[in-house]
């Protein structure tokens, strides 16, 4: 009995034998993997999770079936700071912004008198400025229009290009103007031709032709007995061509007085006192502003009338009562102010003149140190002084009359009974 006993329980534990190599096969597994996974490096925190705080590192779990895989966690929000509260800061006093001086209103527009004369202006592009200049100038004078009539490019030498001669007669029977003003020759520095032959500049023929057509062409503004106002030529920053306007205006201004014309010379205006070329200068209120372009040639605004200046009092001396401005607004109240004439019942009182050499004036009837003149020697106080050594006694009675002999004084009657005891 004990045998089979002993039989019955080898017989339970060989059947239970794959059991228990089965459990210890599952063990040995588990086993490794918890190494493996031991042996798995942590993934790394990136610089924004250390330093505001990050998903906790996790290990990877592997599985052979993805639907094994467990539900992850939600991630781990960062926590933000709470904000502080704000600190109130005093507001900023705003600094006043400059006060902008208030524009000068507008000019009032003039408008011109049906009758007013005009002024014609032809020439060059210096003509041209004038033209600007003199519209400026008379902008508020109702009874002077100014035309212009200038080609930039223009002059008298390239008569093939612009012909002067040909057209101011057509200008002058258009316009019918007052006043012609001409402004020539800045374009002039070139050669002529002339008949056949093309002449150099500054050549004898080339000077000769040259006053023959300015001649001409004053001759022909003459010709109805307008009067003619012939603008000379200013500096310019080249010295060659200054010292060649130098000569023109030699030339228009003998020219021009042969047929009774104005020569203007508006040379000292652009130019300092040592009569060298200036970009900025005087402008006709004597404030320093520029004068001329950064080409040394063309005129600025400011130019541009101080050359009219030059030919705006001349013009105002032909033309007499057209050349008065408008009133000017809000002068109604300085009517007392102005004298007027006296009218011709109104008796005028006449004072005679009043002679200087008359002592009857101040019941007189000799005038002050009208005594016999002193005797002289020919010699002055000075001479006699520096070669004799003499010095001329002082007058009496001055303060520097030091003599010891004085004049004797006249006492009165009553003085010397009251000196008597």
């Amino acid at each position: 009995m004990l045998r089979t006993r002993d039989a019955g329980k080898g017989l339970l534990l060989l059947r239970r034998a794959p059991v228990f190599m089965a459990a210890a096969a599952m063990l040995v597994t588990g086993f490794f993997a918890s190494m493996a996974e031991a042996q798995e490096p942590a993934p790394r925190r990136t610089l924004f999770q250390r330093l505001f705080g990050g998903f906790a590192p996790q290990r990877r779990t592997y599985y052979e079936d993805p639907n094994q895989y467990p539900a992850q966690p939600r991630p781990r929000r960062i926590q933000k700071r709470r904000e502080q509260p704000a600190v109130q800061q005093r507001p900023r006093q705003q600094r006043a912004k400059p006060r902008v001086a208030d524009a000068p209103p507008p000019a009032p527009v003039v408008e011109k008198s049906p009758n007013a004369k005009k002024v014609l202006v032809v020439g060059d592009f210096v003509a041209g400025s004038l033209g600007d200049g003199l519209k400026t100038a008379f902008e508020m004078t109702p009874g002077i229009v100014v035309e212009t009539r200038a080609n930039g490019s223009s002059g008298l030498v390239r008569d093939d290009y612009f012909n002067w001669p040909g057209s101011l007669p057509g200008y002058t029977a258009e316009l019918k103007p007052s006043v012609i003003i001409v402004s020539l020759g800045a374009n002039d520095r070139q050669a002529m031709r002339i008949g056949e032959t093309k002449e150099t500049f500054r050549t004898d023929l080339w000077t000769t032709e040259y006053r023959k057509r300015v001649n001409a062409l004053a001759a022909l503004a003459r010709q109805d007995n307008l009067p003619l106002l012939w603008v000379g030529m200013p500096p310019f920053q080249s010295t060659a061509m200054t010292a060649d306007m130098v000569t023109f205006n030699g030339i228009y201004l003998e020219e021009v007085e042969k047929v009774g014309g104005q020569f203007i010379d508006i040379w000292d205006g652009f130019v300092d006192e040592e009569g060298k070329f200036v970009l900025t200068g005087s402008d006709i209120n004597g404030q320093q502003v520029r004068l001329r372009g950064s080409d040394g040639i063309n005129l600025t605004k400011a130019g541009k009338r101080k050359l009219a200046f030059y030919v705006e009092k001349d013009i105002r001396k032909l033309l007499g009562e057209a050349a008065a401005d408008a009133a000017v607004p809000g002068a109604e109240g300085l009517k007392d102010l102005v004298v007027t004439a006296p009218l011709a019942n109104e008796d005028i009182v006449k004072t005679p003149p009043i002679g200087v050499t008359d002592p009857e004036l101040d019941g007189a009837t000799a005038l002050l140190g009208a005594g016999a003149p002193p005797k002289v020697t020919g010699k002055s106080p000075r001479d006699l002084l520096v070669e004799k050594g003499e010095v001329p006694a002082a007058p009496a009675g001055r303060i520097d009359d030091f003599r010891l002999a004085k004049p004797e004084t006249v006492i009165s009657k009553p003085l010397l009974r009251n000196a008597q005891p």
